[in-house]
C-alpha cells in the first residue's frame, strides 16, 4: 500500500516532542474509508487470525487500551495503521517498501498457499498460512509495548517466528526515542534510532542508508536487527560495497534502484527535504546536489529550523508546489506537470500524526492529529489519545457516502475542489488556518484544566537534567495508572468532542462554499438573467 512517512526527533521539533506521521494511501483504483477509534482491553482479541494470510496466533492476556485507525469495512481485516497506547507509546504501520530479487530469493516472502483438492480425498493438500503484514501489525504489537524499543523487539520476534508476505517500514515512538524498522525479505529485519536532532523522510522505498551492524548485534544503542543478519548478508553476497566499509548501506543491499523509483519514490523525499532544508544545498537546475531522481537522498537530515505540526501537514500534502512538476501549477509544461507521483494524492485514506509531549503530564501527553481524504484539500485536527472513546464524527464512518462524518465530507470537498483548484484553494487555506487555530487553542485550554487537578505533572523546569528526568518517569505501571485517571479522561474526551463539533461546523461550511464555487463553473452556465 502506497504511503509517505516523516519522523521528527525531539530536538528537531518545535516543542521537544517526538513526532511520527504517515499518509495511508489506498491502492490504485479504490478508496478505503477509515475510522478513528479507541480499542479497549475487553475488545482486543486474545486469539488473532489474519483475513489476508490466515496466520493465527495467541495474544497476551493483558493488553493496554490504544487508539486505532481501522477500515470502516473489515472484509480485508482491521488495518489499524496508527495509534497510541496507555503507556504513551505510538506506532505507525506500515510504509510499504521496495526490495530486489536477491533479497527475495535469499529469504522468500511467506505467502498464503491455498488448499488444493477436496479434504478427505486422495491428493488433498491443506492450506498453508502466510505471514503477518500491514493488516495485522498494529493490532498484535501496540497493546503490549511500553517503549519504542520494546515495539521493535516484539515485532522483530513475531517476524522471525511467523514471517511476512511483504516489505514494510514501521515507526515506534515514546517521549524519548523514535525507532524506524524495515523488514528485509520474509523473516529478516533492521531497525535504527532516529537521531534526536534530525528528521527522516520515507517514500515507499527502503530508506536506511547507514547501519552499524556491530552495534545491532552488540550493545544495540542505536541499531537492532534479526539475530542472523550478518550470516544472511555474507551467505547471500548482499553487501555491494567495493571495499569493506562500516557502517553498511542497507539501501544498496536490500533496496531497489529502478526507473520506477525515480518517478514514484525519490521525488517525494527530494521535495520534503527541499522544503525543510531550502538553503543547505542547491535543489534545482544543472548544479543541484540532489534531484528528484537521485538515489542518494539522505535518510535522516538536520533541519534548518525547528519543524512544526503545520510543516508536517504541508509536506505530507504537497504536490510539488513551486516546481515544474506541480499538476495544479503554471510552471513547466504538459510533459512535466503531473509527471511525478505527488505526496498528496486523490486516494489518500488518512493522515495520522502522533505527538508525544515531554512538558505535559503523562495523563495528557499524547496527541493524535487526524486528517481524512486527499491531503491537499483537508485539515489536520488534534485529539487526545488517552480517552475512553473518540467523537462519533470520526468513529462512525461507514462504507456509504455521508457528509455527516469527517471522512466522507473531506472526500466530497476534494472531488469538487480538484477540478476548480484556483477558486477552491483560498477557501481551503482559510479553513485549515481556522481549524488549526481552534485545535491549538483546544489543547492549551484542556492542558490548563488538567493542570489544575494537580495530577503530579512532570515539571522539567525544576529539574537539572531534562532527559534524565523524563527517563526517570518512564515506569510503565505508573504511566498507565496516570493515563487511566477517570477525571482526566473526562476532561480530554470533552475537549475532543468540542474540537470535533467545531471542525464539523467549519467542514460543513467549506463543503457548501466549495460546492458553490464549483457550481459557478458548470458548463451550462448562461450569463443572461431571468429578471
Amino acid at each position: 500500500m502506497a504511503c509517505t512517512t516523516i519522523l521528527v526527533g525531539k530536538n528537531a521539533s518545535y516543542d521537544g516532542s517526538t513526532i511520527i506521521a504517515r499518509n495511508e494511501d489506498s491502492q490504485q483504483g479504490e478508496f478505503t474509508s477509515k475510522k478513528f477509534i479507541v480499542v479497549k482491553p475487553d475488545d482486543q482479541p486474545r486469539h488473532y487470525r489474519s483475513v489476508i494470510s490466515h496466520v493465527e496466533l495467541d495474544l497476551p492476556d493483558d493488553p493496554m487500551q490504544y487508539t486505532s485507525v481501522p477500515n470502516a469495512n473489515l472484509k480485508e481485516g482491521i488495518w489499524g495503521e496508527a495509534g497510541v497506547n496507555e503507556a504513551n507509546v505510538a506506532m505507525s504501520a506500515t510504509e510499504t517498501l521496495t526490495t530486489n530479487e536477491r533479497v527475495i530469493g535469499a529469504d522468500p516472502f511467506v505467502e498464503l498457499t491455498p488448499a488444493r483438492g477436496t479434504e478427505g480425498e486422495p491428493g488433498y493438500e491443506p492450506e498453508v498460512p502466510g505471514g503477518i503484514g500491514e493488516e495485522d501489525m498494529l493490532t498484535i504489537v501496540l497493546p503490549y509495548i511500553s517503549s519504542a524499543r520494546e515495539g521493535v523487539e516484539r515485532l522483530g520476534a513475531l517476524l522471525e517466528e511467523y514471517g511476512t508476505y511483504e516489505m514494510n517500514g514501521i515507526a515506534f515512538s515514546d517521549v524519548n526515542e523514535i525507532w524506524w524498522m524495515e523488514t528485509v525479505g520474509g523473516h529478516h529485519w533492521i531497525a535504527k534510532r532516529v537521531p534526536d536532532d534530525a528528521y527522516v523522510t520515507m517514500p515507499n522505498q527502503l530508506g536506511i542508508d547507514e547501519f552499524d551492524l556491530d552495534d545491532a548485534l552488540g550493545d544495540q544503542e542505536e541499531h537492532m536487527c534479526s539475530a542472523d543478519l550478518r550470516e544472511f548478508i555474507d551467505d547471500n553476497h548482499l553487501d555491494l560495497a567495493v571495499e569493506p566499509v562500516s557502517p553498511l548501506n542497507p539501501r544498496d543491499m536490500f533496496g531497489s534502484h529502478s526507473d520506477r523509483d525515480h518517478v514514484y519514490n525519490t521525488p517525494r523525499a527530494w521535495y520534503m527535504q527541499r522544503f525543510l532544508n531550502p538553503y543547505d544545498e542547491v535543489w534545482d537546475g544543472p548544479d543541484a546536489a540532489h534531484r528528484p531522481d537521485s538515489d542518494d537522498i539522505p535518510w535522516a537530515r538536520q533541519p534548518e529550523r525547528k519543524i512544526t505540526i503545520e510543516d508536517v501537514k504541508y509536506v505530507l500534502s504537497s504536490h510539488y508546489q513551486g516546481t515544474p512538476y506541480d499538476p495544479y501549477g503554471t510552471l513547466g509544461d504538459e510533459h512535466t506537470r503531473g509527471s511525478l507521483r505527488p505526496i498528496g494524492i486523490n486516494r489518500q485514506s488518512q493522515l495520522a500524526v502522533m505527538q508525544i509531549r515531554p512538558y505535559r503530564p503523562e495523563s495528557c501527553r499524547s496527541i493524535q492529529w487526524m486528517a481524512f481524504g486527499s491531503n491537499p484539500f483537508n485539515t489536520l485536527v488534534p485529539f487526545y489519545a488517552n480517552v475512553d472513546a473518540t467523537p462519533a464524527y470520526l468513529a462512525d464512518t461507514t462504507d456509504h457516502v455521508d457528509s455527516g462524518n469527517f471522512y466522507w465530507a473531506n472526500r466530497l470537498i476534494a472531488a469538487l475542489a480538484d477540478a476548480h483548484f484556483a477558486a477552491a484553494s483560498p477557501l481551503i487555506d482559510r479553513y485549515c488556518e481556522k481549524t488549526g487555530g481552534l485545535g491549538h487553542r483546544m489543547l492549551a485550554a484542556a492542558d490548563e484544566q488538567v493542570g489544575r487537578l494537580d495530577t503530579n505533572p512532570v515539571d522539567l523546569d525544576d529539574l537539572a537534567d531534562e532527559e534524565e528526568a523524563v527517563d526517570d518517569v518512564r515506569d510503565a505501571d505508573a504511566i498507565i495508572a496516570s493515563t487511566r485517571n477517570p477525571e482526566v479522561r473526562g476532561i480530554l474526551a470533552a475537549a475532543n468532542q468540542t474540537i470535533a463539533d467545531q471542525v464539523k461546523a467549519e467542514t460543513d461550511a467549506l463543503l457548501g462554499d466549495v460546492l458553490y464555487a464549483a457550481s459557478m463553473n458548470m458548463r451550462n452556465d448562461f450569463h443572461l438573467s431571468d429578471n
